[in-house]
């Protein structure tokens, strides 16, 4: 099961994903795993207070109040559990149809096998190039809390919406 998009007028910066864990399946939202860094990594660089997990309405507000879109890089596939490595028989997302209903100008991904996925199947369409950014699940335990938000603030800081 794929997630919809969440995305609204104002959003300018596209954070893409590979496709959601397990633990995100059962919470039926992006980065559900209690242990993923995305969350708090995005809290920090936005100012936002951690949401709750179970908070799927709080998560939207954080990446719509600061112009981001977030999405995965495919529709469906075939995976065993959380192993990006086992992907196949994969379908994309429909990067054209997002792009004709959000003023997207740049896309980074979360992980290598997003940024693949996206510049093997999704570039040619968007022509946006993408940044590949270090994965936030707990499975990249080799990039700390810190560098995770040094990398990531660098990279979506002139895209981040900050004003209140």
């Amino acid at each position: 099961m794929s997630f919809a998009p969440v995305y609204n007028a104002h959003s300018r910066a596209l954070i893409l994903g590979t496709w959601p864990s397990p633990k995100s399946r059962e919470m039926a939202f992006y980065y559900g795993h209690p242990q993923n860094r995305f969350w708090p990594m995005l809290a920090a660089l936005t100012g936002e207070a951690v949401p709750a997990r179970e908070d799927i309405e709080a998560k939207k507000q954080i990446i719509l109040r600061h112009g981001l879109a977030l999405w995965d890089t495919l529709e469906r596939c075939t995976i065993t559990g959380a192993s990006d490595a086992s992907i196949r028989d994969v379908v994309p997302n429909d990067i054209a149809g997002l792009l004709a209903k959000a003023p997207i100008e740049a896309v980074f991904c979360n992980g290598a096998t997003a940024y693949k996925i996206y510049t093997k199947y999704l570039e040619p369409i968007s022509g946006i190039p993408a940044v590949k950014l270090p994965s936030t699940s707990p499975a990249n335990a080799a990039c700390r809390p810190d560098q995770l938000k040094e990398i990531w603030g660098e990279a979506l800081e002139p895209w981040l919406n900050n004003k209140s």
